[in-house]
């Protein structure tokens, strides 16, 4: 090997071992002998990765824009900008209330009249001027009723059997009542409240003592009850004009499953099931779906949506994903483009006198331009990239421009399963099969009646009474006309 070229290979080895923290005292000495210029270069390239180094520790940690606010620190947040003047509290002026409804009822009433005067202890002069105040407050006494029932059985001589009547407050074998069970199971499914502190809330301001285990089973009997009323949802979801879908990431034993979530105004499915896939889905829809589906980009979703609405919110946040590595020129010009064109979309659709026939031109204008953007020729890779997708789903970006009733996001998907991803977090997913399907049935009913303007716990302890009474669980509650 020539000498100079061994030369060059030693220097630059002793470089990369300089730069990687590696460099041994030997080879210190090796490189200080060495030609001028390679230590100009050396330090050169030392400061750089020092100052590499120094903007990793100095700087806030790169965050993906896709990461939800609640799962990026503190210290990588911007901060607010601060505004000149801080604005006025309360909604703008012409727009209604949202103040505290007044009780429906007055349980007591007291009387508040001062004697003499607080300032000089005169005496006071009776006037006609009072005001009324009305104050709600939970009784200390919190505590749950025992009830001994003596159920009688007797015999009949024609039938040559013993009968006895049904415990209308209980389901049978079960020892708390039903508004126990429905508060308890409310409280984890619903609000999301572990099962030590449904325990501690039961035991400590209620005196009711239950263990784990059984609590889950009478979870486990419940979501036997309110089966049909999953079924029922399900059905429901299907024959909807438009439905929301979504995905996460969900645990069973240790094993990855997925939780599925399929929702709109006036119903919301869970699913918990080991794929990702067509196999899921084809549990749930069986067919291909009559509506629109509004989804991300999830390509499992293509086999069974006749019409889809593709989130332009998942793909503006790639736009700005991209950006964060990707500045040339080709690349701006192509995202500025597409930006554009999809606040174009946006903010034809958010007109007040917006109507599909009125704005037909306008929304083959949007299109045009589309295909323009997906069928061009790119050398940047992430533009290349992004036209692919937009060619793929070219049908499925501006469907809300000819149905006013689909929004061009999928928010109400992601704002569904967001409780149960906090379940997640507290409780670790489930355990067992059985417990996955306990958890989806319950969840779904509950989500369902609050979208439809129910109280979970009267609606559920009125129902378990009509069941034990009549056998049968009755319909699902329709949703409920808010007094305003």
């Amino acid at each position: 090997m020539d000498t100079q070229l061994y030369e060059n290979e030693r220097i630059r080895q002793l470089l990369t071992a300089a730069l990687d923290g590696t460099l041994s005292d030997p080879q210190a000495e090796e490189l200080a002998q060495a030609d001028p210029d390679f230590l100009k270069l050396a330090w050169l390239a030392a400061a750089k990765r020092i100052a590499e180094l120094q903007g990793r520790l100095s700087g806030p940690p790169k965050v993906d824009p896709a990461t939800p606010s609640g799962q990026r620190p503190v210290y990588a947040k911007p901060r607010a900008p601060k505004r000149k003047r801080k604005r006025k509290p309360g909604a703008k002026k012409g727009h209604p209330g949202a103040r505290r409804p007044t009780p429906k009822r007055i349980d007591q009433r007291q009387e508040h009249r001062l004697d003499r005067c607080p300032d000089c202890g005169g005496e006071l002069q009776r006037c006609k001027r009072k005001r009324t105040r009305t104050v709600e407050d939970i009784l200390e006494d919190l505590r749950t009723v025992v009830t001994e029932h003596t159920v009688h059985r007797d015999y009949c001589p024609a039938c040559r059997k013993h009968h006895e009547p049904t415990v209308p407050d209980a389901l049978p074998n079960a020892a708390v009542g039903h508004r126990t069970v429905a508060l308890s199971a409310w409280l984890h499914y619903g609000v999301g409240v572990s099962i030590s502190q449904v325990r501690e809330l039961l035991g400590g301001q209620f005196q009711t003592h239950l263990s784990a285990g059984g609590l889950v089973a009478a979870w486990q009997r419940l979501a036997e009850v309110l089966e049909p009323w999953y079924v029922q949802i399900a059905e429901l979801a299907r024959a909807a004009a438009h439905l929301h879908a979504d995905e996460t990431g969900w645990r069973m034993n240790g094993r990855t499953w997925w939780l599925w979530c399929f929702a709109n105004r006036q119903v919301c499915y869970y699913l918990l099931d080991p794929s990702r896939g067509s196999a899921a889905l084809e549990k749930f829809f069986a067919e291909a779906f009559d509506g629109v589906l509004i989804t991300d980009f999830w390509p499992a979703y293509n086999a069974f949506a006749t019409e889809r609405q593709c989130c332009l919110v998942h793909l503006l946040r790639e736009l700005e994903k991209v950006d964060e590595h990707n500045s040339s020129a080709e690349w701006q010009a192509f995202a500025k483009k597409l930006r554009r064109l999809l606040r174009d979309g946006i903010r034809l659709r958010k007109r007040e006198d917006f109507d599909s026939q009125r704005y037909a031109s306008r929304i083959r204008r949007i299109d045009q331009r589309l295909m323009a953007l997906a069928t061009g020729e790119y050398t940047d890779a992430d533009a290349a990239r992004l036209a692919k997708r937009l060619w793929k789903h070219c049908d499925e970006l501006f469907t809300f421009l000819d149905h006013p009733a689909v929004p061009f996001e999928n928010n109400l998907a992601e704002r569904m399963i967001r409780p149960a991803v906090i379940l997640r977090k507290i409780s670790q997913s489930n355990r067992s099969e059985k417990g996955a399907a306990v958890q989806a049935v319950l969840m779904s009913v509950y989500r369902t009646l609050k979208l439809r303007g129910h109280d979970p716990l009267a609606t559920i302890t009125s129902a378990l009474r009509t069941y034990l009474a009549d056998g049968q669980l009755p319909p699902l509650p329709v949703e409920s006309v808010a007094d305003g």
